[in-house]
């Protein structure tokens, strides 16, 4: 009971000074990350010009300004804003089920919210990617709350298994059972469904930031920053969950409508991105290790807007390694998080069983 009161002391203390210089540089790196996804691709534009025509000024080449605006900047925003969902939702959910391994992906809510834009996509028939666009508010809404209906609900499945499962490793096992059972239903409404149907969902699920439009981001962009906002007013009951739910109930926790914040805002966060960009992953499980790490701390006070720029700056590096600039090939980004993220992943695991070696010890 002592370490445990003398944690809730640490999570309490002023934030040292040194993590706001921490802060600035993800900043900058924030910064750098989107300027070289504007610049960088099949065509590379000089930064001198990506400036000009951010600021309205006539580029040297007028195509170059159609490249950046109609194309890469909305792509470069939603990698932004695809990065700190995917992150936060995956930092919320390690917290939620106290496990280092939990994010939309590994525990099925990804698959879930694939579910439900397949129901959309194969059982309302959009044909390609541009015509998620054409369906207008109504498409790009009935997307948007199909996916996230799907990863609420498989989050809640999970969540009340989790309740009376104790081990870590059956709780991931399970999330993995959700996800084939999901991945089931959604071949049997490929298996009748027609072929441009198919190739529409097929193409989706690779994972890519350059199918969002701009009428899409009008959409895409408060869904995101209302399950953020969510996110960012729940650090002190995520602090108390670190201490265990019996221990946060002493300290007055209302431990049923905490779950409920956060299933709901992780629910957001993972549906929407997924409805949006289709089911990416890895990121949701990295970034919120990289920025313990980093700040040496898991304080949610620092690690949410942490992890909010840690995992703009994957998600834009991701982007920028998959247009493979100076070629004219696009590689999906589920094939570069997958690269690199699945190595991490092993890393986590070979760490956790290390740390638990030196306990027993």
């Amino acid at each position: 009971m002592a370490e445990e009161v003398e944690k809730n002391k640490t999570l309490t203390r002023p934030l040292p000074p040194i993590r706001w210089w921490m802060f600035s540089l993800l900043f900058l790196g924030v910064l750098i990350a989107f300027t070289a996804s504007l610049a960088l691709g099949s065509v590379d534009i000089p930064l001198n010009n990506v400036f000009r025509i951010l600021t309205g000024q006539i580029a040297d080449k007028g195509t170059w300004a159609d490249i950046i605006l109609i194309f890469r900047l909305p792509k470069t925003i939603t990698a932004i804003l695809v990065g700190a969902a995917l992150s936060v939702s995956g930092l919320q959910m390690q917290t939620l089920f106290r496990n280092p391994l939990a994010d939309p992906f590994i525990l099925g809510v990804n698959s879930g919210a694939s579910l439900g834009v397949a129901l959309v996509i194969l059982g309302f028939g959009t044909t390609g990617s541009l015509l998620l666009a054409g369906l207008g508010l109504f498409g790009d809404l009935s997307l948007a709350v199909a996916a996230s209906l799907g990863a609420g609900a498989v989050l809640l499945l999970v969540l009340l298994i989790g309740r009376r499962v104790r081990s870590p490793i059956t709780l991931l096992i399970l999330g993995l059972m959700f996800g084939y059972a999901t991945s089931a239903i959604v071949s049997l409404l490929i298996y009748f469904s027609l072929p441009e149907r198919i190739q529409t969902y097929t193409t989706w699920s690779f994972g890519s930031f350059g199918g969002v439009t701009w009428s899409q981001l009008w959409v895409m962009v408060p869904v995101i920053l209302t399950g953020l906002g969510i996110s960012y007013f729940l650090p002190k009951s995520l602090n108390a969950l670190l201490l265990g739910e019996e221990y946060a109930r002493t300290m007055g926790l209302n431990i049923k409508r905490t779950r409920f914040w956060i299933i709901l805002g992780a629910s957001l966060l993972a549906g929407t991105v997924t409805a949006f960009c289709g089911p990416i992953g890895f990121i949701g499980v990295a970034v919120p290790h990289l920025c313990r790490s980093l700040f040496n701390t898991s304080d949610h006070r620092v690690l949410l807007p942490a992890v909010t720029m840690m995992g703009a700056i994957i998600a834009l590096l991701a982007d920028v390694i998959a247009q493979l600039p100076g070629t004219q090939y696009i590689l999906p980004i589920n094939v570069v998080t997958s690269l690199f993220g699945a190595p991490f992943i092993v890393w986590v695991i070979i760490r956790q069983r290390r740390m638990k070696s030196t306990f027993a010890d």
